[in-house]
């Protein structure tokens, strides 16, 4: 991409994509990125050598740093980014791809406070962007042609893998791939429990935890890798990790996390809905 690519608000998501995106080649002088704080705006900018606009200094930041982008990353929490659209609508080169990664903020919602044709795309990042290994879901608005879904994967190519979903499937990825990095520390916070009350040390146990988890981790990450072969794997006939999964198979694990994920779709949809009446 060759043209100006806009950070609107950079928290810690919107710092992991720049740092993917900067890694993968993007010069920092294409870059532009607004925040709140001048500190936070001297931060980015000394740290990642992008041009960073501080909005307490200068009001219209974010409608200065669009003019003649590529390409907008919308980074604000979802409460303010219709209201963020609305701002910079008069701004956009037409062209510009819009692309949000608030939770629950629909197209629909989106394309509503934008110009008519406005191409936007709606992502569904995770937090693993942060260390390159983060799964990112695109579903493109009805003004999004080639070009602009290409532009799109280029934000992302470099901190995961980059997939495109139907936008009726983004409350079921927010539960999967959103959420789930949280379903994975809370195994990790549990073992460590139980490694506890095997009476190991509170940080013998954190350590056994953690480290078993990132390791399964990078095998699963391997190219070709399945849960369900490399757990096989590690069931012996007999033996003590078969005893430990039967017994959460009785206990109806693997129920739990669906009906959890459940949870966290239907609660995504709600706040879609409740943003919708604003």
């Amino acid at each position: 991409m060759t043209k100006k690519i806009v950070f609107l608000g950079c928290g810690s998501m919107g710092e992991a994509i720049l740092t993917g995106l900067l890694a993968a080649g993007t010069a920092p002088q294409s870059v532009t990125v607004t925040v709140r704080r001048t500190e936070r705006a001297e931060e980015l900018a000394q740290r990642h050598g992008v041009t960073a606009l501080a909005s307490n200094e200068e009001p219209r930041a974010n409608s200065q740093a669009v003019l003649g982008a590529g390409a907008v990353i919308l980074g604000v929490k979802p409460v303010g980014t219709a209201e963020l659209c609305r701002e910079i609508a008069g701004d956009l080169d037409p062209s510009a791809v819009v692309i949000s990664v608030a939770a629950a903020v629909s197209l629909e919602q989106l394309q509503g406070a934008l110009k008519p044709g406005q191409p936007v795309v709606r992502a569904m990042p995770n937090t693993p962007l942060k260390v390159g290994r983060g799964v990112v879901a695109l579903s493109p608005g009805t003004s999004v042609d080639e070009h602009s879904l290409a532009a799109a994967h280029e934000i992302f190519d470099g901190s995961g893998v980059v997939l495109d979903v139907p936008e009726d499937q983004q409350d079921a990825v927010s539960a999967i791939s959103g959420s789930g990095p949280a379903y994975a520390f809370y195994l990790a916070e549990a073992m460590a429990a139980a490694a506890e009350n095997f009476g190991l040390s509170a940080e013998i146990s954190r350590i056994l935890a953690r480290e078993t988890v990132a390791g399964a981790g990078l095998m699963l990450a391997e190219p070709g890798a399945d849960a369900a072969t490399l757990r096989r794997g590690v069931t012996s006939p007999n033996g003590t990790t078969e005893q430990a999964i039967a017994t959460f198979d009785a206990q109806g694990l693997a129920a739990i996390v669906s009906a959890g994920a459940q949870a966290a779709a239907a609660r995504a949809a709600q706040i879609t809905a409740e943003l919708a009446g604003q």
